[in-house]
This record gives structure tokens, sequence and C-alpha cells, in this order.
């Protein structure tokens, strides 16, 4: 290969920079899974290096998928001897192979957040834990923060001694690991946190994987927090071969532990590191790219890059202020509408991007009117269906019989005369022996408290279970998932139904048997094991189908990692995009700030950003101003299109002019101030006198006439568009145009 025929410059210096720490700074759109891709098939091809000794980390099936599929394309199939893969299933196959180490076995059930919180739930119970005092939702969140940590139950119990609420947090954080164990079953954050923990406490176990691993690289890794960063660590050896991937800017994550100093700090970690920061952006027009560009420079907490491209400047970015969020919807509808039939675009080249998911409900409702086709990434997901959940359990029990979140799910699922009360009486039982729930129900007739028509019918269920288990080994998912469907009765009681819900649960039936023959088409390893793995470590963004001809709507979250030709980045106003905590917090503003620099980045041709004057939110009403954000954008790159503004502030600040609620009457005004209004969203909306850019520098203190006194944090821009970000003692961080803003050195 001639990779410099192939790569940019500094593209060519990543690839073949092999040995020793490597820091890859790669700003959005600028290739950097061709890079990865390119130096995993020069290592191979041109170094003889075993794929065996090469372990490829990312986020996301989807994109472990694609570095698989363009390694093997360059090398052939001996890629298939490396491990490219995310965090989770990494550690699967270690833990696979190595968890019987720390006492479990090694056909362990990973239980999803739903059959997670169940368990918390009963963890609750239990402990005599109302959810009106402490929310499962904050037990859930604390633990997992905790996992993510690598703090332990018991540690965290020894922290919180003093605290009566953490304490009693950390009695359930106590609990629910007690019963994972007790159900062989690790949930997500245990996957990460124990497989550091094999590797912290069993040295013949972290020389076998630093032997085996010569070579490794991290995607995303802006995105690590501890018990991941903790992971690489261990597993380096000591030829310190490892490479990271990832951009500072785009670090989005913070709110799930994501820590953006594991790319900061890396040249501390690793005094020998070499550097390449790729710029060169492939993917925008040069008036998203420069505009992101703005945006993101007024972070403080950031590597100093700044993207470039070589393609054309194209259209302005499109700036649209509604009267409300319904004519915001109506907009993005009649938008979408008028560039398919004018332009010849296709439905799938948009995406409609917001900072929550409860932002789509308008959207949804005026594609529907307008019968738009439309797909959401992150709704609810196939897996995450009833119907699916539950034949999904009984698959999970027979692959482990000790899961007794999944037993209770199906026990009486079909109806099977075996009540709440029944299933209570045979978990106390189980808890007092400290045995699970289905070797229980083997020995039912010596539970005390239940009826002989209770234990025939339990009888019935483990002989059925211990039915589905006899086969399992021998007969393939899909078939296993039939007979399932048939013996337990499940598809005789949706057929008897002939609703309309259950005629559609019947064919999501259909679809994950559909689902477990790829699978086995498609899979070396075709157990049952395997296909649950698979299952329960999927993505939503792993289902988004690039043939599906819809416009696609997710958050910006959702939508890292993707490029879309014309982008509606919706909801761009302060309280929804920076959120309101996020305009009292340094850190949580430039989180924000990042997120609106990943969301700019994600359109390739045309960029939307829309907001509205008026909105509900939690069934009130509510007047924002457009975003600080847009306001960093240079008013060069952008124009207002569409809607023309109420105006209602420049109308009370008018004197001379009357108001009133005649529709006719708003209209005219609309007209008259659209000109005013326009120029206060481009630009601002305040006055003051000039004060000389020169004195504004980062820790000069100053006063504002409403914010009060703060302390600049910040200056970017030049001239008429230079901004400054102030850290106000009593109004947190606010960002202001220094030309239009009145303020005073101190």
């Amino acid at each position: 290969m001639d990779l410099k025929k192939l790569l940019n410059k500094e593209q060519y210096e990543a690839a073949i920079t092999v040995n020793g720490p490597l820091l890859i700074l790669a700003g959005a759109g600028s290739g950097k899974t061709r890079v990865l891709t390119y130096r995993i098939a020069h290592m191979i091809k041109d170094l003889n290096i075993f794929p065996s000794q090469i372990l490829a980390i990312t986020f996301t099936n989807k994109a472990a998928g694609e570095m698989k599929d363009r390694v093997r394309s360059l090398v052939g199939d001996v890629a298939e001897n490396m491990w490219v893969s995310t965090f989770h299933s990494s550690c699967v196959r270690i833990l696979r192979r190595e968890i019987d180490k720390l006492g479990y076995n090694k056909n362990f059930t990973i239980y999803d957040t739903y059959d997670a919180k169940t368990l918390v739930k009963q963890c609750m119970k239990e402990l005599n834990i109302n959810e009106k005092d402490i929310t499962d939702s904050e037990i859930i969140g604390k633990i997992s923060a905790s996992k993510n940590n690598m703090i332990s139950a018991e540690a965290f119990k020894k922290e919180n001694e003093s605290d009566f609420r953490k304490n009693r947090i950390a009695d359930v954080y106590l609990l629910y690991q007690k019963r994972l164990k007790a159900n062989n079953s690790l949930d997500f954050d245990d996957l990460i946190f124990l497989t550091v923990k094999l590797l912290k406490e069993h040295d013949e176990v972290r020389e076998f994987y630093q032997r085996k691993f010569k070579y490794i690289m991290v995607d995303e890794y802006q995105d690590t927090n501890k018990s991941q960063y903790e992971l690489v660590k261990y597993l380096i050896n000591e030829n310190e071969n490892i490479c990271v991937v990832g951009d500072d800017d785009q670090c989005i994550y913070a709110w799930r532990g994501a820590d953006i100093t594991n790319i900061l700090d890396f040249e501390k970690d690793f005094p020998n590191a070499k550097v390449v920061k790729l710029e060169q952006n492939y993917r925008s027009k040069s008036n998203i790219l420069q505009a992101a560009n703005m945006v993101i420079k007024n972070n403080a907490q950031r590597k100093e890059k700044e993207l470039r491209t070589e393609s054309e400047a194209g259209e302005k970015l499109k700036v649209f202020r509604g009267y409300s969020d319904i004519d915001e919807g109506n907009f993005v509808a009649n938008e979408i509408k008028r560039l398919v039939k004018e332009e010849g675009r296709t439905l799938k080249d948009f995406a409609v991007l917001y900072r929550m998911n409860s932002q789509s409900r308008i959207f949804e409702e005026t594609f529907r009117r307008g019968e738009i086709p439309y797909k959401i990434v992150g709704g609810l997901k196939f897996y995450d269906r009833k119907e699916i959940k539950d034949i999904m359990a009984y698959l999970k029990l027979v692959n482990n019989p000790l899961d007794d979140i999944s037993l209770r799910r199906i026990i009486n699922e079909p109806k099977r005369n075996i009540g709440d009360t029944t299933v209570d009486k045979v978990q106390s039982f189980a808890n007092e022996g400290e045995d699970c729930m289905y070797n229980t129900l083997l020995d039912s007739e010596f539970i005390p408290g239940l009826s002989a028509r209770a234990v025939s019918s339990i009888n019935k269920f483990t002989s059925l279970i211990n039915s589905f288990i006899a086969r399992a080994d021998e007969t393939p998912v899909s078939e296993l998932i039939m007979t399932i469907l048939e013996e337990s009765g499940y598809m005789t009681v949706l057929k008897a139904s002939k609703t309309p819900e259950d005629e559609s649960r019947i064919e999501n039936l259909k679809e994950l048997v559909s689902d477990a023959v790829a699978f086995e088409k498609n899979s070396e390893d075709k157990s049952l094991g395997a296909f649950l793995e698979k299952v329960t470590l999927v993505s939503d963004v792993d289902n988004l189908e690039d043939e599906d001809n819809s416009v696609v709507m997710m958050t910006v979250h959702s939508a890292k990692g993707l490029e879309f030709p014309v982008v509606f980045l919706v909801g761009m106003e302060n309280g929804i995009f920076p959120g309101m905590s996020s305009l009292n917090s340094f850190t949580e503003m430039e989180e924000s700030r990042r997120l609106c620099y990943v969301a700019i980045t994600r359109a390739k041709e045309v960029l939307y950003i829309t907001s509205a004057e008026q909105r509900m939110v939690f069934g009130r009403t509510v007047a924002y101003s457009v975003s600080d954000f847009v306001s960093e954008i240079p008013p060069s790159l952008k124009e207002l299109i569409g809607g023309k503004s109420r105006a209602v502030n420049v109308l009370k600040n008018n004197e001379n002019k009357s108001f009133n609620n005649n529709p006719h009457t708003l209209k005219n005004m609309q007209a008259s101030y659209a000109k005013e209004v326009a120029t206060s969203i481009i630009n601002s909306d305040d006055k003051r006198e000039n004060i000389q850019i020169d004195q504004v520098t980062v820790g000069r203190k100053v006063k504002h006439s409403k914010f009060g006194t703060g302390t600049v944090v910040s200056v970017s821009g030049d001239g008429t568009d230079t901004i400054v970000t102030i850290a106000f003692n009593s109004m947190g961080i606010k960002k202001l145009m220094l030309s239009s803003s009145p303020l005073e050195l101190i």
C-alpha cells in the first residue's frame, strides 16, 4: 500500500506511527476511521504483526463492524483474528474465560437497564425503602456512578456512614450486588468494573492479556470514564504501544461519567507520547465548518486546533425564529417538503436534532399530519417491547436458571395460575435458604403456605423450562424461540386475541425469529449465550439502517458519529440548548457548547437553526431567548429566514406604539419590526458605550448593568464580533457580544 497517496500528510503520520504512545486528535469529519483502518492494515501487511496481537476498542457495535469490514477489505480474512469490539463486548469475552476467578459461573446473564431496575426495586422493597423518600432512579444512578468510578458497594458504604440518605443507598447497593451474584448475573457497569477488578487482582490474568495484546487502539478516547481508563491502563504492557484517537471538542458524556481529562492529560500519563492533529475536514461545507470553529473556540478547556476544508463555502446557516413550537414544527415540515420537491432530495437526507427526547412530540405530530415518513432513534427500541422482553426472559432463564429476574417475569406469562402471592412466597423461601428461585421451585412441595393447585402449576412450569433447557444446546436459537412460543402457549394467547395490538406483537415475534436466523448465518459462535450477548449489547444507532427512506429524528447525543446532508437543529433557546443548569455552571456550559459543536458538524451541506418565541414545557407556556450559541456564529455565516417575530420586546421599549391582541394589528407590526428583530437575533439586543477591546482580558473584573460584577473567563473573535465569556458573582456564566453589552471595567 502506498499510504502517502492514500492519506493526507497528518493522516499518513498517524498511520505509520506504530510503536510507543500516540495521541491522534481527530476533528469532526477528519477521516479518523480511515486512518485507523489503514494503520491496522499497515501493521498487518507491511510490518507482519499478527492480527491476534491487535486490540481495537470502539464505543458502538456499528463503529466496530465498520472498522472490521474496512480492514478485511484491505488485508483479507486474517482480520477475523483481531479483536475489534466495544468496551463492553471486549470485557464480556474476557469474563467468559476468566470470571470463575471472581466466584461467578461462565454462563452469566447480562441484565439490561429494565432487569437492573426491577432488581433494585426488589431490594428497596426488602429493605423497606419508600420510593417517595428515595427513588429507584436516584439509587440506580448512584450505583452506576460508583461502578464507573471503581467504587465497590463496601467502599461506598464506608464512605457514607455519616450520611443517612447515602447510607440507605449503600444498603441497596450491597444487597443489589449480593442478589446479582446469587443470580449469576451482571449489569452493564459490572462488565467493565469486574474486568478491571480481575486484571488488578489476578496477576496471571493481567499478564496473559498484556502478552496477547501488544498493540492497543482506543477510539473516542474523550468519552472514556474512570473504569474504562483503568481497563486500558491494565492492558498496556511495558512497550506502551497504545494509540488513542479522539476529539476533546466532542466530549459530551460527562453526565454519564466521561472524563475529558483522560484525553487532555494523555501526555502527562505518557511523557513520550507523540501527538498528531487531524484538522482537515472532509464532511462539511466551509460555512458550516467555520460556524463550528467560531462556537467551540469559546471553550477554555480544550486543546488548540481548528478544522479546515477545501470544500466550497456553501449556503449560509439558516436561522428561523417562529412564533411558537408549533410554528417551528410546521416550518421544518414545509422546508423538507420543499427541498424534496424543488431539489430532488430524498427523505433520508434530513435529520432533526434536539437536545431532549421530549422535543420530538411536536415534530412527530406535524410529520404525521404532513404524511412525512420519519424514524426516531432513541424511542422505544425493538428489544424493549413487552413481547420481545418476555421471550428474551425465557431464553435468559434457559441459559442461566439462576436468573431470578427473568424467572419472575415469565413464571405467569402467559397466565398459568401462579399469582404474585405465590411468587412472593417462593422468593422469601429462596432468600431464607440463600438459593435461587428456580432450584426452590423444583422442590415446590416443601415451600410452606402453597396450595396443591399452586404446586401443580409450578411443577408444570418447571417441566416446561426443563424441556427447553434439555434442548437448548442442540437446537438452533431460531427453532428454540419458535418452540418456546408454541409450547408455552404464548403465541396461542396472542392469536386468540385478534386485537390490532396483539397482531402487531405477533409480527414483532416473527421479526425476532428472523433476527435469530440472521444471527445463525452471520455469527461464528451460534450458541444461545452468544445470541443473548448480541441482543443485550445492541444500541439505538446500531439499528439505524441507511436504506430507510425516512427523516431521522434523534438527540444530538445519539447523532454523534453520524452525518446528514441537511440538518435541522431545533429548539435553540437559552433554557433548552443550553439548558438552565448550563447557564449557571462554567463546566456544564462548556459541555453544552461541545454538544452544539457536535450538532453543527453533523451537517454536510445545509444547516438550519430554529427556535420559537414561546413553547409548552412541562405543561406551561414559556418564552426563551435565542440560544447564546447562535450569537457566537458571526453574522457573515448566517441568515434569518422564514417567520417574522412578534417583536414583543421591541414594542415594549417603544412608548409611541400601541399593542393589542388583534391578529391584524399583530400582523402589521410584525412586518414593521421584522428587520429590527432580525438584527437583534443576528447580533445582540443590548446597547452600550464602546470599551476598547484590548482592555478586556482574561481575569479582568467587569461590571454589567443587569448581571452585576464578574470576571472575564475567555475572549474570542475580533472587532465588532468580539465575544466575552464572563463568570458573574451571582448570575453564573454569560456570553456577551462586547460591541453591544453594557460593561464597565473595574
